[in-house]
């Protein structure tokens, strides 16, 4: 009966090892995607914050083309 103990315990044993196992690639492929996300909003922000520069540049701009327009001549 020992052997059919041993054997249970090392089913036992393993199934625990490779749920483990299991658990820590999950906390990895989410630490990897978390670093993912992170590496491709860095750029994306600094896309997005030249885009608002420039758009309030060529506002500014065109205010100052029309100011220009409008003002008196001497």
């Amino acid at each position: 009966m020992s052997n059919g103990t041993n054997d249970v315990s090392g089913a036992v044993s393993t199934f625990i090892e490779t749920l483990g196992k299991l658990a820590q690639q999950q906390v990895e492929i989410q630490s990897n995607g978390l670093k993912a996300a992170a590496q491709l909003v860095e750029p994306l922000g600094k896309i997005a914050t030249d885009l608002v520069g420039n758009v309030f540049g060529t506002v500014n701009q065109v205010l100052q083309g029309i100011s220009s327009a409008i003002a008196p001549k001497k």
